[in-house]
């Protein structure tokens, strides 16, 4: 069960069934994907925040209780859906906040570590212990090796081990471990902040951030010239310098 709800700037998608850890069905990452697209095309939302009900687990990962291996061919278009659920996130042009309240296990651990900023409580886990039921983290491995150092997300998945919210945090997956009664407030600083920002230069440098990833250091360099002459193109650029220049708040208009 989802639960979706929009407060300007925000919207808030909260996977809703914490008696069982909030597990990931492929029926319900479908749902996902359709609800950060509608996020995405809404003008009243600037950041999207993605969380789990409860104080015990943001996600365990996959629903192993639905029939997750009985047809493993029949079903392949099926599991497919996390696929789209991680494009569209990248691709929605909008930042994504994990609001992580728990434990962040497999497919929920990817889930997380794919939104642009991750604040975690301090006591939450991290980990994909598929190698324990015979699985592998097969999809969410083209999550893990853009943020974390290779070795480290391998041994993790070869060994399916846990690890503390800190060390998530110092091995790249994780933006920022806080106290549990802090963890609102810190989501609320972070939305506020990007919120405030121009929405066409954000989503224009996420673009860009995300297009040069995986691209030779020329080909990068080439991406990212062309990203700064569409930036500087826009008219929230130039509102944004004079708006520096006569020492005001700039007026956006996300164009």
């Amino acid at each position: 069960m989802l639960r979706y709800d929009v407060s300007s700037p925000r919207a808030t998608i909260t996977i809703d069934d914490p008696e069982r850890r909030n597990p990931l069905s492929n029926a319900m990452i479908t749902e996902m994907a359709d609800l950060v697209r509608r996020a995405a095309a809404d003008p009243e939302v600037r950041v999207i925040v993605i969380t789990g009900a409860g104080d015990q687990a943001f996600s365990a990962g996959g629903d192993l209780f639905g029939g997750f291996v009985d047809q493993p061919l029949a079903d392949h278009e099926a599991r497919g859906a996390l696929a789209d659920l991680l494009r569209a996130m990248r691709g929605g042009g909008k930042p994504t906040v994990a609001r992580v309240n728990g434990h962040a296990l497999a497919g929920g651990f990817g889930l997380a570590a794919a939104c642009d900023v991750v604040i975690a409580v301090d006591d939450a886990t991290f980990g994909a212990p598929e190698i324990k039921v015979g699985l592998w983290p097969m999809m969410i491995t083209a999550v893990l090796q853009r943020v974390m150092p290779h070795k480290a997300a391998l041994e993790l998945m070869m060994s399916g081990r846990r690890i503390s919210a800190e060390e998530a945090m110092r091995l790249g997956a994780v933006s920022r471990v806080v106290p549990r009664p802090e963890l609102d407030a810190a989501v609320d600083l972070v939305v506020s902040g990007l919120a405030a920002a121009s929405p066409i230069a954000l989503r224009l440098g996420r673009d860009a951030f995300y297009a040069a990833e995986d691209l030779a250091f020329d080909a990068a360099l080439d991406r990212l010239h062309a990203g700064l002459t569409a930036v500087a193109a826009t008219e929230d650029a130039a509102e944004g310098v004079a708006a520096f220049l006569e020492k005001r708040h700039p007026n956006w208009k996300g164009k």
